[in-house]
């Protein structure tokens, strides 16, 4: 059973590459008239790839902050102390963002200031006049799994570049909270968009960051016409069949994955070192293999923990940041479409 486990992870691997060599995906998005880009690499770039969430630097005037760059959630999450001449902004509206994953509720003021993001070697791009969460306290939610009331405000600095974040306690965070979707721009040749790798990020998209074999997902409208709705997605445990099949997200701001699957799937309380996850995505004429891994193999794209939930009526996988060490990810916000390209 053990070797049947392993050979379907790689057969997986394998056939999915081979689709991708066949050109068979979903209709592709066309980037050659776009030229507008920038290109910000991690502040803590490993030659073993990402060991922790991806890293830049976050700047109102000449303060610099260490923020972590978050796909699964969306706005810029700071300290209120760390906005100079904060109480002379406008105040847009009283704010909160939740972060699931730990149970941190950050409560504050959305201001509306502009913002430097750097990268390593001092390259930055700048953002125009946009929302931003200044953090005032830290609530937290019943049976957090990480999370302090006292938590010191000031060391608080995220950069959430997410989309169809609203669902999950994140009610506020609509495209207009992105930075990565108000960068100043010099002419309309710009495809709001970004290319996240394991070593940095490729703002707006373009044929040159775009090239290679990606194989596109087209997004939905969310219910309320506001945002892209997630990535569909199908996960099978052990082979299990048919597989369950529910929304994916790509989280860089997380180490371990959550997974919220039926019982049929995963019967046990938690996954065993040596259980087998297959991810596919859902098309038109069944399911395109996406990537799998083994639980507790420590391989670089298997989750360094899974927080495993039962639902009947809900299937969710939560990758973490270790699935950019196998894939670059695409997220294109005009068109609807993500993205992934195996390296």
């Amino acid at each position: 059973m053990k070797f049947l486990r392993q050979a379907s992870g790689r057969v997986l691997i394998a056939l999915f590459i081979s689709l991708l060599g066949g050109h068979v995906r979903a209709d592709e998005p066309d980037y050659k008239s776009f030229e507008q880009t920038a290109y910000l690499r991690f502040l803590n770039v490993s030659d073993a790839g990402l060991r922790r969430s991806p890293a830049l630097g976050l700047s109102f005037g000449e303060l610099f902050h260490r923020a972590t760059l978050d796909t699964g959630s969306t706005g810029v999450v700071v300290g209120a102390t760390s906005i100079p001449d904060i109480d002379r902004l406008p105040k847009i509206a009283d704010g909160e963002l939740t972060y699931t994953s730990s149970g941190r509720v950050m409560r504050g003021r959305w201001v509306r200031t502009s913002l430097t993001i750097v990268g390593a070697g001092d390259n930055a791009v700048q953002t125009e006049a946009m929302p931003v969460l200044a953090v005032d306290r830290v609530d937290c939610l019943p049976r957090a799994r990480d999370c302090n009331p006292d938590e010191d405000v000031s060391r608080i600095a995220m950069i959430g570049i997410g989309f169809a974040r609203e669902g999950d306690r994140q009610s506020q965070s609509t495209p207009d909270k992105n930075p990565f979707l108000h960068i100043v721009s010099h002419n309309d040749r710009r495809r709001h968009g970004y290319v996240l790798t394991s070593e940095g990020v490729h703002i707006g998209l373009s044929s040159a960051n775009t090239a290679g074999q990606f194989f596109y997902v087209r997004l939905q409208r969310n219910a309320g016409g506001t945002d892209w709705s997630p990535v569909p997605m199908c996960i099978s445990i052990n082979g299990t069949m048919p597989p369950a099949c529910g929304t994916l997200l790509v989280d860089s701001g997380v180490g371990a994955a959550f997974m919220t699957v039926p019982r049929s799937q995963a019967p046990e309380a938690e996954l065993q070192p040596g259980d087998q996850v297959a991810v596919s995505i859902p098309q038109q004429n069944g399911v395109v293999p996406l990537y799998g891994f083994k639980v507790g193999d420590g391989s670089p794209m298997t989750p360094e923990k899974i927080h495993l939930r039962h639902s009947p009526g809900r299937v969710f996988l939560n990758t973490s940041f270790h699935f950019l060490n196998g894939f670059d990810f695409l997220y294109d916000a005009d068109g609807g479409y993500a993205g992934f390209r195996r390296r």
